[in-house]
């Protein structure tokens, strides 16, 4: 299932938000995330109880990559400023935010997965007490080709790109490092692996 709403009101509810369980994708541009996250979202298109986030964001879907709700940067802010979003942070230029209609879907006892900044994970894990981190990697080989194959950016500004990005470094509990450096459904399939195993753990969550 996809999660919109993104219009909606911040949900009210004591932090953090239990039951359920939050599996965050975080990685470097070109590494594949986007993919991955529509391979499982395909193998699990049954299951009720997982809800793939569609962001909010201050670019146009072009639908070559994520497909997103826009927004221009004015109403991103007056959105943000109505408790439209669970999550916002900032990004190459460009603002991110996670429907607040979120919060209900993990009171709820159900799975969210959404591509998300590792600089938002503190304020992720403070507002959800479970939250799974899926870092996805790719060879510095791997990472240029896929940037420079979408034809956004220059060889010289992949380049850059490349080298701003910092090593992994994720700190906290259920932390996962994903190669994505080979076939796409060899990756796919342990994240499908990891979102079933965050489903069996809010089961068993929603119950005590």
């Amino acid at each position: 299932m996809m999660a919109s709403a993104w219009h909606e009101r911040e949900y009210d509810s004591s932090l953090p938000i239990r039951n359920g369980a939050f599996v965050a994708i975080v990685g470097p541009s070109g590494a594949g995330k986007d993919t991955l996250i529509a391979h499982a979202r395909s193998v699990l298109s049954d299951e009720p109880q997982v809800e793939f986030v569609r962001r909010v964001i201050t670019r146009p879907c072009d639908g070559a990559t994520e497909d997103h709700d826009t927004l221009d940067e004015t109403g991103f802010a007056q959105s943000q400023a109505a408790g439209a979003f669970a999550l916002a942070w900032q990004a190459h230029g460009l603002c991110y935010g996670i429907p607040a209609g979120v919060d209900r879907v993990i009171d709820n006892g159900h799975v969210a997965v959404a591509n998300v900044s590792r600089g938002a994970l503190q304020a992720l894990r403070e507002r959800y007490s479970n939250v799974a981190v899926v870092e996805v990697t790719a060879s510095p080989e791997i990472l240029a080709e896929r940037l420079a194959g979408r034809g956004r950016e220059s060889r010289d500004e992949v380049l850059a790109r490349l080298a701003r990005t910092v090593p992994s470094g994720i700190d906290g509990p259920n932390v996962v490092r994903l190669d994505n450096s080979g076939p796409r459904e060899i990756a796919g399939d342990r994240l499908v692996a990891i979102i079933r195993k965050a489903i069996a753990f809010a089961d068993i969550s929603g119950t005590v």
